[in-house]
Protein backbone atom coordinates (compact mmCIF):
# COMPACT_ATOMS: atom_id res chain seq x y z
CA UNK A 1 0.00 0.00 0.00
CA UNK A 2 1.25 3.45 -0.87
CA UNK A 3 2.25 5.41 2.20
CA UNK A 4 0.99 8.98 2.24
CA UNK A 5 2.80 11.74 4.08
CA UNK A 6 1.62 12.56 7.57
CA UNK A 7 1.20 16.15 8.62
CA UNK A 8 2.64 17.74 11.72
CA UNK A 9 2.79 21.26 13.04
CA UNK A 10 6.22 22.81 13.47
CA UNK A 11 5.80 25.43 16.17
CA UNK A 12 9.16 27.04 15.46
CA UNK A 13 8.57 27.70 11.80
CA UNK A 14 4.83 28.02 12.11
CA UNK A 15 4.21 25.93 9.05
CA UNK A 16 2.84 22.53 8.15
CA UNK A 17 5.05 19.92 6.54
CA UNK A 18 4.85 16.28 5.52
CA UNK A 19 7.54 13.61 5.56
CA UNK A 20 8.16 13.40 1.81
CA UNK A 21 11.94 13.43 1.12
CA UNK A 22 11.72 14.44 -2.56
CA UNK A 23 13.70 12.88 -5.37
CA UNK A 24 17.32 11.90 -4.71
CA UNK A 25 20.13 13.96 -6.20
CA UNK A 26 21.17 14.28 -9.03
CA UNK A 27 17.81 13.07 -10.37
CA UNK A 28 16.16 15.97 -8.58
CA UNK A 29 18.17 18.52 -10.57
CA UNK A 30 17.31 16.85 -13.88
CA UNK A 31 13.64 16.77 -12.87
CA UNK A 32 13.72 20.46 -11.95
CA UNK A 33 15.24 21.23 -15.36
CA UNK A 34 12.63 19.10 -17.15
CA UNK A 35 9.67 20.77 -15.47
CA UNK A 36 11.25 24.23 -15.86
CA UNK A 37 11.57 23.78 -19.63
CA UNK A 38 7.99 22.51 -19.74
CA UNK A 39 6.68 25.47 -17.75
CA UNK A 40 8.60 27.98 -19.88
CA UNK A 41 7.14 26.38 -23.00
CA UNK A 42 3.55 26.83 -21.86
CA UNK A 43 4.00 30.36 -20.50
CA UNK A 44 5.79 31.65 -23.59
CA UNK A 45 3.15 30.24 -25.92
CA UNK A 46 0.37 31.71 -23.81
CA UNK A 47 1.83 35.23 -24.07
CA UNK A 48 3.79 35.37 -27.31
CA UNK A 49 0.77 35.56 -29.63
CA UNK A 50 -0.33 39.01 -28.39
CA UNK A 51 2.37 40.80 -30.37
CA UNK A 52 1.48 38.96 -33.59
CA UNK A 53 -2.26 39.66 -33.57
CA UNK A 54 -2.23 42.73 -35.89
CA UNK A 55 -0.06 40.85 -38.41
CA UNK A 56 -2.28 37.76 -38.27
CA UNK A 57 -5.38 39.91 -38.81
CA UNK A 58 -3.80 41.47 -41.91
CA UNK A 59 -2.36 38.26 -43.36
CA UNK A 60 -5.51 36.16 -42.85
CA UNK A 61 -7.94 38.98 -43.69
CA UNK A 62 -9.89 38.97 -40.43
CA UNK A 63 -11.02 41.86 -38.26
CA UNK A 64 -9.05 43.11 -35.26
CA UNK A 65 -11.92 42.05 -32.98
CA UNK A 66 -12.02 38.52 -34.43
CA UNK A 67 -8.26 37.96 -34.26
CA UNK A 68 -8.31 38.26 -30.45
CA UNK A 69 -9.92 34.80 -30.47
CA UNK A 70 -6.42 33.43 -31.13
CA UNK A 71 -5.70 34.25 -27.47
CA UNK A 72 -9.22 33.74 -26.12
CA UNK A 73 -9.66 30.19 -27.47
CA UNK A 74 -6.37 29.08 -25.91
CA UNK A 75 -7.20 30.58 -22.51
CA UNK A 76 -10.77 29.29 -22.55
CA UNK A 77 -9.79 25.69 -23.33
CA UNK A 78 -7.08 25.88 -20.68
CA UNK A 79 -9.34 27.07 -17.86
CA UNK A 80 -12.09 24.60 -18.86
CA UNK A 81 -9.90 21.52 -18.67
CA UNK A 82 -7.49 22.10 -15.77
CA UNK A 83 -9.71 20.56 -13.08
CA UNK A 84 -10.92 17.55 -15.16
CA UNK A 85 -7.36 16.76 -16.20
CA UNK A 86 -6.04 17.03 -12.64
CA UNK A 87 -8.50 14.24 -11.74
CA UNK A 88 -7.50 12.22 -14.80
CA UNK A 89 -3.85 12.64 -13.82
CA UNK A 90 -4.52 10.78 -10.57
CA UNK A 91 -5.93 7.85 -12.58
CA UNK A 92 -3.23 7.68 -15.26
CA UNK A 93 -0.22 8.93 -13.29
CA UNK A 94 1.03 12.50 -13.22
CA UNK A 95 4.13 12.03 -15.40
CA UNK A 96 2.14 10.12 -18.00
CA UNK A 97 -0.41 12.89 -18.40
CA UNK A 98 2.23 15.63 -18.23
CA UNK A 99 4.30 14.18 -21.04
CA UNK A 100 1.25 13.31 -23.14
CA UNK A 101 0.20 16.95 -22.88
CA UNK A 102 3.63 18.15 -23.95
CA UNK A 103 3.59 15.77 -26.90
CA UNK A 104 0.17 17.01 -28.05
CA UNK A 105 1.27 20.60 -27.57
CA UNK A 106 4.42 20.01 -29.64
CA UNK A 107 2.51 18.41 -32.53
CA UNK A 108 -0.11 21.18 -32.59
CA UNK A 109 2.64 23.82 -32.50
CA UNK A 110 4.50 22.23 -35.42
CA UNK A 111 1.25 22.11 -37.42
CA UNK A 112 0.81 25.86 -36.92
CA UNK A 113 3.74 26.44 -39.28
CA UNK A 114 1.58 25.34 -42.21
CA UNK A 115 -1.50 27.40 -41.29
CA UNK A 116 -3.08 29.54 -44.01
CA UNK A 117 -6.65 29.62 -42.64
CA UNK A 118 -7.96 31.45 -39.58
CA UNK A 119 -10.34 28.58 -38.76
CA UNK A 120 -7.50 26.05 -38.82
CA UNK A 121 -5.40 28.33 -36.64
CA UNK A 122 -8.16 28.52 -34.01
CA UNK A 123 -8.53 24.73 -34.09
CA UNK A 124 -4.81 24.23 -33.55
CA UNK A 125 -4.82 26.79 -30.75
CA UNK A 126 -7.57 24.74 -29.08
CA UNK A 127 -5.36 21.64 -29.33
CA UNK A 128 -2.48 23.62 -27.87
CA UNK A 129 -4.79 24.59 -25.00
CA UNK A 130 -5.69 20.92 -24.43
CA UNK A 131 -2.02 19.96 -24.29
CA UNK A 132 -1.21 22.86 -21.96
CA UNK A 133 -4.09 21.93 -19.65
CA UNK A 134 -2.88 18.31 -19.46
CA UNK A 135 0.59 19.45 -18.42
CA UNK A 136 -0.32 22.34 -16.11
CA UNK A 137 -2.98 20.32 -14.28
CA UNK A 138 -0.34 18.08 -12.68
CA UNK A 139 2.82 20.22 -12.74
CA UNK A 140 2.34 21.59 -9.20
CA UNK A 141 1.69 18.08 -7.87
CA UNK A 142 4.96 16.91 -9.42
CA UNK A 143 6.81 19.84 -7.85
CA UNK A 144 5.62 18.54 -4.50
CA UNK A 145 7.10 15.12 -5.36
CA UNK A 146 10.37 16.54 -6.72
CA UNK A 147 11.30 18.74 -3.75
CA UNK A 148 11.62 17.64 -0.12
CA UNK A 149 8.75 18.94 2.00
CA UNK A 150 11.14 21.32 3.78
CA UNK A 151 12.11 22.92 0.45
CA UNK A 152 8.73 23.09 -1.28
CA UNK A 153 8.62 26.88 -0.90
CA UNK A 154 11.98 27.13 -2.66
CA UNK A 155 10.54 25.02 -5.47
CA UNK A 156 7.49 27.27 -5.80
CA UNK A 157 9.81 30.28 -5.88
CA UNK A 158 11.95 28.77 -8.65
CA UNK A 159 8.78 27.98 -10.59
CA UNK A 160 7.62 31.59 -10.15
CA UNK A 161 10.92 32.81 -11.60
CA UNK A 162 10.46 30.57 -14.65
CA UNK A 163 6.92 31.88 -15.14
CA UNK A 164 7.90 35.54 -14.70
CA UNK A 165 11.01 35.39 -16.91
CA UNK A 166 9.17 33.48 -19.64
CA UNK A 167 6.31 35.99 -19.58
CA UNK A 168 8.83 38.84 -19.82
CA UNK A 169 10.68 37.17 -22.71
CA UNK A 170 7.58 36.34 -24.75
CA UNK A 171 6.72 39.85 -26.10
CA UNK A 172 10.33 40.56 -27.10
CA UNK A 173 10.69 37.18 -28.80
CA UNK A 174 7.32 37.57 -30.51
CA UNK A 175 8.20 41.05 -31.76
CA UNK A 176 11.49 39.82 -33.25
CA UNK A 177 9.79 36.90 -35.00
CA UNK A 178 7.01 39.03 -36.46
CA UNK A 179 9.54 41.59 -37.69
CA UNK A 180 11.97 39.13 -39.29
CA UNK A 181 10.27 35.77 -39.90
CA UNK A 182 6.92 34.35 -41.05
CA UNK A 183 4.29 35.02 -38.36
CA UNK A 184 3.55 31.28 -38.08
CA UNK A 185 6.91 30.84 -36.32
CA UNK A 186 5.40 32.62 -33.31
CA UNK A 187 3.43 29.45 -32.52
CA UNK A 188 6.36 27.13 -33.22
CA UNK A 189 9.08 29.04 -31.34
CA UNK A 190 8.51 27.37 -27.97
CA UNK A 191 8.19 23.81 -29.35
CA UNK A 192 11.93 23.00 -28.97
CA UNK A 193 11.49 23.45 -25.21
CA UNK A 194 8.98 20.58 -25.29
CA UNK A 195 11.57 18.37 -27.01
CA UNK A 196 14.16 19.14 -24.31
CA UNK A 197 11.65 18.57 -21.52
CA UNK A 198 10.51 15.25 -23.02
CA UNK A 199 14.12 14.07 -23.39
CA UNK A 200 14.66 14.80 -19.69
CA UNK A 201 11.29 13.33 -18.77
CA UNK A 202 12.58 10.06 -17.33
CA UNK A 203 13.97 12.03 -14.40
CA UNK A 204 10.49 13.22 -13.38
CA UNK A 205 8.71 11.37 -10.53
CA UNK A 206 7.54 7.91 -11.55
CA UNK A 207 3.86 7.77 -12.51
CA UNK A 208 1.69 6.24 -9.80
CA UNK A 209 -1.69 5.51 -11.41
CA UNK A 210 -4.55 4.89 -9.01
CA UNK A 211 -7.44 2.51 -9.48
CA UNK A 212 -10.30 5.00 -9.44
CA UNK A 213 -13.70 4.93 -11.15
CA UNK A 214 -14.20 7.08 -14.24
CA UNK A 215 -15.47 10.58 -13.47
CA UNK A 216 -16.15 11.72 -17.02
CA UNK A 217 -19.64 13.08 -16.22
CA UNK A 218 -18.25 15.31 -13.49
CA UNK A 219 -15.40 16.31 -15.81
CA UNK A 220 -17.80 17.31 -18.58
CA UNK A 221 -20.00 19.27 -16.15
CA UNK A 222 -16.93 21.03 -14.72
CA UNK A 223 -15.72 21.97 -18.21
CA UNK A 224 -19.16 23.24 -19.22
CA UNK A 225 -19.38 25.30 -16.03
CA UNK A 226 -16.08 27.04 -16.80
CA UNK A 227 -17.09 27.44 -20.45
CA UNK A 228 -20.28 29.29 -19.49
CA UNK A 229 -18.66 31.37 -16.75
CA UNK A 230 -15.65 32.49 -18.78
CA UNK A 231 -17.60 32.57 -22.04
CA UNK A 232 -20.20 34.82 -20.47
CA UNK A 233 -17.46 37.17 -19.28
CA UNK A 234 -15.91 37.24 -22.75
CA UNK A 235 -19.26 37.88 -24.46
CA UNK A 236 -19.99 40.71 -22.06
CA UNK A 237 -16.78 42.47 -23.10
CA UNK A 238 -17.44 42.06 -26.84
CA UNK A 239 -20.56 44.22 -27.28
CA UNK A 240 -22.92 41.38 -26.35
CA UNK A 241 -23.78 42.33 -22.78
CA UNK A 242 -27.21 40.68 -22.75
CA UNK A 243 -25.92 37.35 -24.05
CA UNK A 244 -22.94 37.63 -21.73
CA UNK A 245 -25.10 38.06 -18.63
CA UNK A 246 -27.41 35.19 -19.64
CA UNK A 247 -24.45 32.89 -20.31
CA UNK A 248 -22.77 33.81 -17.03
CA UNK A 249 -25.99 33.21 -15.06
CA UNK A 250 -26.27 29.79 -16.73
CA UNK A 251 -22.69 29.14 -15.63
CA UNK A 252 -23.56 30.03 -12.03
CA UNK A 253 -26.50 27.59 -12.13
CA UNK A 254 -24.22 24.86 -13.51
CA UNK A 255 -21.70 25.66 -10.77
CA UNK A 256 -24.32 25.16 -8.06
CA UNK A 257 -25.37 21.85 -9.64
CA UNK A 258 -21.73 20.79 -9.88
CA UNK A 259 -21.06 21.59 -6.22
CA UNK A 260 -24.17 19.67 -5.18
CA UNK A 261 -23.06 16.66 -7.24
CA UNK A 262 -19.42 16.72 -6.11
CA UNK A 263 -20.21 16.96 -2.39
CA UNK A 264 -21.35 13.33 -2.48
CA UNK A 265 -18.17 12.05 -4.10
CA UNK A 266 -14.81 10.95 -2.83
CA UNK A 267 -11.92 12.80 -4.53
CA UNK A 268 -14.28 15.03 -6.57
CA UNK A 269 -13.26 16.60 -9.89
CA UNK A 270 -14.37 20.02 -8.68
CA UNK A 271 -12.40 20.13 -5.40
CA UNK A 272 -15.19 21.00 -2.96
CA UNK A 273 -13.42 18.86 -0.35
CA UNK A 274 -10.39 21.17 -0.52
CA UNK A 275 -12.39 24.39 -0.71
CA UNK A 276 -14.36 23.36 2.38
CA UNK A 277 -11.14 23.40 4.42
CA UNK A 278 -10.76 27.02 5.59
CA UNK A 279 -6.98 27.12 5.12
CA UNK A 280 -7.20 25.92 1.50
CA UNK A 281 -10.40 27.74 0.56
CA UNK A 282 -9.14 31.06 1.88
CA UNK A 283 -5.77 30.51 0.15
CA UNK A 284 -7.58 29.94 -3.15
CA UNK A 285 -9.66 33.10 -2.61
CA UNK A 286 -6.54 35.10 -1.81
CA UNK A 287 -4.83 33.73 -4.92
CA UNK A 288 -7.83 34.63 -7.10
CA UNK A 289 -8.09 38.20 -5.79
CA UNK A 290 -4.35 38.84 -5.93
CA UNK A 291 -4.15 37.81 -9.58
CA UNK A 292 -7.07 40.07 -10.48
CA UNK A 293 -5.28 42.90 -8.66
CA UNK A 294 -1.92 42.30 -10.36
CA UNK A 295 -3.51 41.70 -13.75
CA UNK A 296 -5.65 44.84 -13.56
CA UNK A 297 -2.54 46.84 -12.65
CA UNK A 298 -0.53 45.62 -15.64
CA UNK A 299 -3.45 45.90 -18.07
CA UNK A 300 -4.76 49.26 -16.88
CA UNK A 301 -1.54 51.19 -16.22
CA UNK A 302 -0.40 51.28 -19.90
CA UNK A 303 -3.59 53.17 -20.82
CA UNK A 304 -2.88 55.80 -18.18
CA UNK A 305 0.79 56.10 -19.18
CA UNK A 306 0.14 56.30 -22.93
CA UNK A 307 -3.14 58.19 -23.20
CA UNK A 308 -3.22 60.03 -19.89
CA UNK A 309 0.47 60.97 -19.60
CA UNK A 310 1.51 61.01 -23.27
CA UNK A 311 4.24 58.36 -23.31
CA UNK A 312 4.79 56.51 -26.61
CA UNK A 313 4.15 52.72 -26.69
CA UNK A 314 7.84 51.78 -26.73
CA UNK A 315 8.55 53.92 -23.67
CA UNK A 316 5.52 52.47 -21.89
CA UNK A 317 6.97 48.98 -22.40
CA UNK A 318 10.22 50.08 -20.77
CA UNK A 319 8.40 51.85 -17.93
CA UNK A 320 6.58 48.60 -17.05
CA UNK A 321 9.81 46.56 -16.86
CA UNK A 322 10.51 47.27 -13.14
CA UNK A 323 7.51 45.12 -12.20
CA UNK A 324 8.62 41.79 -13.80
CA UNK A 325 12.29 42.46 -13.03
CA UNK A 326 11.54 42.99 -9.34
CA UNK A 327 9.38 39.85 -9.33
CA UNK A 328 12.30 37.88 -10.78
CA UNK A 329 14.43 38.83 -7.78
CA UNK A 330 11.80 38.65 -5.04
CA UNK A 331 9.97 35.42 -6.00
CA UNK A 332 12.80 32.94 -5.29
CA UNK A 333 13.70 34.76 -2.08
CA UNK A 334 10.12 34.67 -0.81
CA UNK A 335 9.84 31.00 -1.80
CA UNK A 336 13.00 30.20 0.15
CA UNK A 337 11.76 32.27 3.09
CA UNK A 338 8.39 30.45 3.13
CA UNK A 339 10.22 27.25 4.08
CA UNK A 340 11.33 29.02 7.27
CA UNK A 341 8.69 31.69 8.01
CA UNK A 342 4.91 31.09 8.19
CA UNK A 343 3.24 31.79 4.86
CA UNK A 344 0.61 34.04 6.45
CA UNK A 345 3.23 36.39 7.92
CA UNK A 346 4.99 36.68 4.57
CA UNK A 347 1.75 36.95 2.63
CA UNK A 348 0.09 39.62 4.76
CA UNK A 349 3.33 41.60 4.88
CA UNK A 350 3.68 41.34 1.12
CA UNK A 351 0.09 42.28 0.38
CA UNK A 352 0.34 45.25 2.77
CA UNK A 353 3.36 46.49 0.81
CA UNK A 354 1.46 45.94 -2.46
CA UNK A 355 -1.49 47.97 -1.13
CA UNK A 356 0.84 50.86 -0.26
CA UNK A 357 2.47 50.63 -3.71
CA UNK A 358 -0.91 50.63 -5.48
CA UNK A 359 -2.05 53.67 -3.50
CA UNK A 360 1.17 55.48 -4.39
CA UNK A 361 0.63 54.65 -8.07
CA UNK A 362 -3.00 55.82 -7.89
CA UNK A 363 -2.07 59.13 -6.28
CA UNK A 364 1.10 59.92 -8.25
CA UNK A 365 1.18 63.29 -10.03
CA UNK A 366 0.31 63.73 -13.70
CA UNK A 367 4.01 63.92 -14.60
CA UNK A 368 5.84 61.78 -12.02
CA UNK A 369 8.87 61.16 -14.25
CA UNK A 370 10.36 57.82 -15.21
CA UNK A 371 12.02 57.27 -11.85
CA UNK A 372 8.82 58.17 -10.01
CA UNK A 373 6.93 55.48 -11.92
CA UNK A 374 9.72 52.91 -11.62
CA UNK A 375 10.16 52.94 -7.85
CA UNK A 376 6.41 52.81 -7.24
CA UNK A 377 6.09 49.79 -9.57
CA UNK A 378 9.06 48.05 -7.94
CA UNK A 379 7.59 48.57 -4.47
CA UNK A 380 4.26 47.09 -5.65
CA UNK A 381 6.05 44.14 -7.28
CA UNK A 382 7.97 43.56 -4.04
CA UNK A 383 4.65 43.14 -2.25
CA UNK A 384 3.14 40.78 -4.80
CA UNK A 385 6.38 38.80 -4.98
CA UNK A 386 6.35 38.28 -1.21
CA UNK A 387 2.77 37.02 -1.46
CA UNK A 388 2.55 34.69 -4.48
CA UNK A 389 5.10 31.96 -3.66
CA UNK A 390 4.20 31.50 0.05
CA UNK A 391 0.48 31.44 -0.74
CA UNK A 392 1.03 28.84 -3.49
CA UNK A 393 3.22 26.80 -1.16
CA UNK A 394 0.52 26.73 1.48
CA UNK A 395 -2.21 25.76 -0.98
CA UNK A 396 -0.16 22.90 -2.45
CA UNK A 397 1.64 21.79 0.71
CA UNK A 398 -1.40 21.70 3.02
CA UNK A 399 -3.51 19.53 0.69
CA UNK A 400 -3.49 15.78 1.39
CA UNK A 401 -0.85 14.07 -0.75
CA UNK A 402 -3.41 12.08 -2.72
CA UNK A 403 -5.16 15.38 -3.60
CA UNK A 404 -2.02 17.26 -4.66
CA UNK A 405 -3.05 17.27 -8.33
CA UNK A 406 -6.49 18.67 -7.42
CA UNK A 407 -4.81 21.40 -5.36
CA UNK A 408 -2.52 22.20 -8.30
CA UNK A 409 -5.51 22.39 -10.64
CA UNK A 410 -7.27 24.69 -8.18
CA UNK A 411 -4.17 26.91 -7.97
CA UNK A 412 -3.85 27.21 -11.76
CA UNK A 413 -7.59 27.69 -12.28
CA UNK A 414 -7.80 30.50 -9.71
CA UNK A 415 -4.80 32.19 -11.37
CA UNK A 416 -6.20 31.95 -14.91
CA UNK A 417 -9.73 32.90 -13.87
CA UNK A 418 -8.28 35.85 -11.96
CA UNK A 419 -6.34 37.01 -15.02
CA UNK A 420 -9.51 36.70 -17.13
CA UNK A 421 -11.47 38.76 -14.60
CA UNK A 422 -8.70 41.39 -14.63
CA UNK A 423 -9.24 41.91 -18.36
CA UNK A 424 -12.99 42.19 -17.76
CA UNK A 425 -12.54 44.75 -14.99
CA UNK A 426 -10.30 46.95 -17.14
CA UNK A 427 -12.62 46.57 -20.13
CA UNK A 428 -15.62 47.67 -18.09
CA UNK A 429 -13.75 50.65 -16.61
CA UNK A 430 -12.56 51.75 -20.05
CA UNK A 431 -16.08 51.40 -21.47
CA UNK A 432 -17.40 53.51 -18.60
CA UNK A 433 -14.81 56.23 -19.14
CA UNK A 434 -12.98 55.45 -15.88
CA UNK A 435 -10.00 53.53 -17.24
CA UNK A 436 -7.53 56.35 -17.92
CA UNK A 437 -7.23 57.73 -14.40
CA UNK A 438 -6.49 56.27 -10.97
CA UNK A 439 -9.72 54.23 -10.69
CA UNK A 440 -8.23 50.93 -12.00
CA UNK A 441 -5.46 51.22 -9.41
CA UNK A 442 -7.97 51.82 -6.62
CA UNK A 443 -9.85 48.70 -7.79
CA UNK A 444 -6.58 46.71 -7.70
CA UNK A 445 -5.96 48.09 -4.22
CA UNK A 446 -9.41 46.97 -3.01
CA UNK A 447 -8.81 43.45 -4.34
CA UNK A 448 -5.40 43.37 -2.66
CA UNK A 449 -7.14 44.27 0.60
CA UNK A 450 -9.50 41.29 0.12
CA UNK A 451 -6.50 39.02 -0.47
CA UNK A 452 -4.83 40.29 2.70
CA UNK A 453 -8.03 39.81 4.73
CA UNK A 454 -8.41 36.26 3.38
CA UNK A 455 -4.87 35.52 4.54
CA UNK A 456 -5.59 36.97 7.97
CA UNK A 457 -8.82 34.97 8.22
CA UNK A 458 -6.85 31.84 7.31
CA UNK A 459 -4.47 32.54 10.18
CA UNK A 460 -7.43 33.06 12.57
CA UNK A 461 -8.96 29.75 11.48
CA UNK A 462 -5.72 27.88 12.10
CA UNK A 463 -5.31 29.55 15.51
CA UNK A 464 -8.89 28.64 16.49
CA UNK A 465 -8.34 25.05 15.36
CA UNK A 466 -5.15 24.84 17.40
CA UNK A 467 -6.84 26.22 20.52
CA UNK A 468 -9.77 23.84 20.03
Amino acid sequence: MQRHGTFSHNPQAGKVADDHPGLPKPRRWWAIAAISFGTALLVIDGAIANVALPTIARELSVSEAAVTNVVTVYQLVLVMLLLPFSSLGDRLGHRTLYQAGQGLFMVASAACYFVESFTVLLLLRAFQGIGAAMALSVSAAMLRQIYPASKLGTGMGVNSVIVASSAALAPTLGGYIVGNLPWQIVFVAAAPLAVVSLLMGRSLPDPEPRDQPSKWRSGVLSALTMLFLVGGIQLGTHDALGWGIATFVAGVILLLLLIRRERRREAPVFPVDLLSKPVLGLSALANFCSFIAAGALMLGLPFRLEIGMGYDPQTVGLLLLPFPLTMLVVSPISGWASDRIPATKLGVTGMSIAIVGLLLLATMPDQPGEWGIAWRLSLTALGFGLFFSPNSRLLIGRAPRDRAAAAGGLLSTSRLFGQTMAAVVIGLLLAGGLGLGPVPLYVSCALAVVAALASLARFSQRKSAANG
